[in-house]
């Protein structure tokens, strides 16, 4: 950054943003469901130091890997979906200072050679931010700095064929991919990423294809940004939490889908984690 351009960025008053917690299991579609929101918002082709929404993603806090451990990661044989994969430490740090309005920078993880690169992200004060990952609410000091919490709940064959799609193009083989998935990925999930749904505010099914819960997120960040930005910290004052806010949109949609609510036995396509897991 350009001494300048750091004075500058100094002088900026401080934004303290509405922290949203996007989870789920591995090709799950959060980060497609970020990018949805972003696009849905107009923010996506809006230059970085003016956006209001911007996204981070925990996988750029992956750690940087002993040469032992790049040697098992380059077979097949590291497993990157274990909470001690990810730097958590820098991760709290970072989150910390997003939500205190400060300019962050993120490193750069390159999943090809599986090591962090020297090149570093700049991420600017924004009104609203995206932090999404696999297991983004596992740590409890990460997941309390959430004002809200999605959780993106996909099938999980589908998220596998996804996944093997995904990791082809990245030129891996698929036994290995299968492997791996079989070794590391599924029971990481069933272990650490899906007990961590009942923390979720709005569960998500069917990820970016419930469009229904998409724009209601949207409507929620663009009450945000409207200009009430301490909205949510009157509303969860007065007992209105994000998921009740977003649980009676979900009713009103039903209702007009139904022709005033003559369905009753027709399943919400926004499901608040209401229910136990």
């Amino acid at each position: 950054m350009e001494v300048s351009e750091a004075l500058n960025e100094a002088e900026r008053p401080l934004h303290r943003p509405f922290l949203i917690g996007v989870s789920g299991g591995t090709a799950s579609g959060k980060s497609t469901v970020c990018a949805k929101i972003m696009e849905l918002l107009g923010q996506n082709k809006v230059d970085h130091h003016q956006r209001k929404v911007t996204i981070v993603s925990q996988d750029s806090f992956y750690r940087v890997l002993t040469p032992e451990q790049k040697a098992k990661a380059l077979k097949g044989q590291y497993n990157f979906d274990h909470p001690d994969a990810f730097d958590t430490e820098l991760m709290c740090q970072t989150l910390k200072d997003i939500v205190e309005g400060k300019v962050v920078e993120i490193p750069t993880y390159d999943f090809i050679t599986h090591s962090r690169l020297p090149e570093k992200i700049c991420v600017y004060p924004a009104d609203v931010v995206l932090f999404e990952g696999i297991l983004v609410f596992y740590t409890q000091e990460v997941r309390d700095m959430f004002h809200m919490k999605l959780f993106v709940d996909t099938d999980s064959d589908v998220r596998l064929s996804r996944r093997v799609l995904r990791d082809m193009r990245r030129g891996r083989d698929l036994e290995q991919i299968l492997t791996q998935y079989t070794t590391f990925v599924k029971p990481a999930f069933e272990e650490f990423c899906l007990p961590t749904k009942k923390y979720a505010d709005v569960i998500i099914p069917r990820g970016v294809d419930n469009m229904v819960a998409i724009n209601l997120i949207v409507q929620h960040i663009q009450d945000i940004l409207s200009g009430d930005i301490c909205k949510w910290q009157r509303g969860t004052a007065n007992g209105h939490t994000p998921e009740r806010t977003l649980k009676r949109g979900v009713d009103e949609a039903r209702e007009n889908a139904d022709g005033g609510g003559s369905n009753p036995t027709k399943r919400p396509l926004l499901e608040p984690s209401t229910r136990p897991h």
